[in-house]
């Protein structure tokens, strides 16, 4: 993957002056992401209200305040791919506690996507970080 941290996201995103390269970009941070096994992709892992098709597997690992929570994600359309990505550097192998805490919306509204994505798409990544927060609800 491109990036280690969703800080880099930003501040390539930063350096990156046309919108179609932060698409590429996006795109490129999708392509890096960890496979998920054919067999995760189920009716428990769907997230719903995405025009695409988008899954999303948690993992639980530790105990107590060393509990964090991981995940995999995937999607069909290679955009949304990218989404999965962007929230992945964000979010896995946080606590859930942060995961519940952190301003999500906000650290993605710093790079602009809400006024670059289609209604679906922004619909899409909504539902994503929906998903995202009741799994940590769900794992604290």
């Amino acid at each position: 993957m491109d990036a280690e941290n969703f800080d880099e996201v930003v501040e390539t995103f930063e350096l990156l002056d046309d919108w179609e390269d932060r698409y590429r970009y996006v795109i490129d941070l999708g392509r890096g992401m960890p496979p998920m096994a054919e067999s995760q992709k189920s009716a428990l892992t769907k997230v719903d209200g995405c025009a695409s098709q988008v899954w999303i597997a948690p993992r639980i690992e530790g105990e107590g305040a060393a509990r964090r929570l991981h995940f995999v994600g995937d999607s069909d359309a290679m955009i949304v791919r990218g989404l999965i990505a962007v929230l992945w550097l964000m979010l896995s192998g946080r606590s859930p506690a942060e995961i519940r805490e952190e301003d999500i919306e906000g650290r993605l509204k710093a790079l602009g996507l809400d006024q670059h994505l289609s209604s679906q798409r922004s619909n899409g990544l909504r539902a994503m970080v929906a998903r995202l927060k009741d799994l940590a609800r769900a794992a604290a």
